[in-house]
């Protein structure tokens, strides 16, 4: 009687663990500042999102969150206001020309009107680059890429910003060598700005100012300073990308090519 074959089991590979020292490194390496993904998701700039965080608006794992935190966004539930914040988003980079007597914010506690009134048909959680005067007008950046956004109003840039300026009364030569070599003002020396003339009639002049710092209300301020107090502002240039003839209360998409070059010169200072 001849025997079956007998079928032989080779005995299972040893299971390939990773030591516990390069398990618990691998675990910190996917964690990030919670300043940082929130940047990420498109969710605010990373100085605002350290707003939101110290404000008590974002939890971890039903954990209020506090800043320096770190988690982890595949694994851990992050949530702003409650909602659960979900992956990254495809990044998006608009151009807006907000109206006088608008809030360059998503949203308003006193109930005027703000740049998401204008912005429905956006699918994405956009926010601003910085920020326009209620009074002022013009070109306004709008993203939901953090690092973009962080790259652009840090100090350390440098990014040049071109204003319209009509002013009350006709500054004289020496009031724009001023502006030129700095101003005093209460938090300090102003940087040079570029200052030309434009236009003047008897009562005002336009002026084109253009200055790389992002001081509050800085250029209104510089020029109550000299004595000619600004009638309108409007911004129509930030680092080579213009407003152009964009009507008030409309948006336009970056072009490829403009995205790239604000990256490029961010990158190369």
């Amino acid at each position: 009687m001849t025997s079956l074959p007998v079928a032989i089991r080779s005995s299972p590979p040893p299971s390939k663990r990773l030591p516990l020292g390069a398990f618990m490194v691998s675990l910190i390496l996917m964690e990030k500042r919670l300043q940082k993904i929130l940047a990420e998701m498109g969710i605010a700039s990373r100085r605002h999102a350290e707003e939101l965080i110290t404000g008590g608006r974002v939890t971890v794992n039903g954990r209020v969150a506090t800043l320096g935190m770190k988690a982890d966004p595949e694994k851990d539930h992050i949530k702003l206001d409650g909602k659960l914040l979900r992956g990254r988003e495809p990044k998006v980079y608009l151009i807006f020309n907000k109206p006088t007597g608008v809030v360059t914010s998503l949203s308003d506690p006193e109930g005027r009107p703000t740049i998401a009134d204008y912005l429905n048909r956006i699918r994405y959680r956009i926010f601003p680059v910085g920020r326009l005067d209620y009074d002022s007008e013009g070109l306004l950046l709008l993203t939901n890429d953090g690092d973009f956004a962080h790259a652009i109003l840090h100090p350390s840039r440098e990014i040049p910003k071109t204003y319209l300026v009509k002013v009350k009364g006709v500054p004289d030569e020496k009031v724009l060598n001023k502006m030129r070599t700095g101003v005093r003002l209460e938090d300090g020396r102003t940087a040079p700005a570029k200052v030309q003339t434009l236009k003047t009639t008897e009562n005002n002049t336009w002026l084109e100012i253009t200055i790389h710092e992002g001081r509050k209300r800085q250029i209104r301020r510089m020029l109550e300073y000299t004595g000619h107090p600004v009638l309108k502002l409007k911004r129509i240039k930030i680092d080579g990308i213009a407003l152009g003839n964009l009507p008030p209360g409309e948006y336009r998409y970056l072009k490829p090519e403009e995205v790239s070059r604000i990256k490029k010169e961010v990158a190369s200072t």
